[in-house]
């Protein structure tokens, strides 16, 4: 492939690209907080039901 076109292509994903609104940004930090405290509290029952269980560490 060629690099010139290459560069092109990322140019004008580049240029349609925009700054997310306040209200954009803070729907998708909510979203990506509430994904990492599920994983977290995943984490944490896996933990506390290992714990529980005789001979689980």
């Amino acid at each position: 492939m060629d690099v010139k076109y290459d560069l092109s292509s990322y140019v004008r994903v580049l240029k349609m690209a925009s700054t997310p609104s306040w209200n954009e940004f803070s729907q998708i930090a909510k979203v990506a907080g509430a994904g990492i405290f599920l994983v977290g509290l995943l984490g944490f029952v896996i933990f506390a039901v290992m714990t529980f269980i005789p001979g689980g560490g």
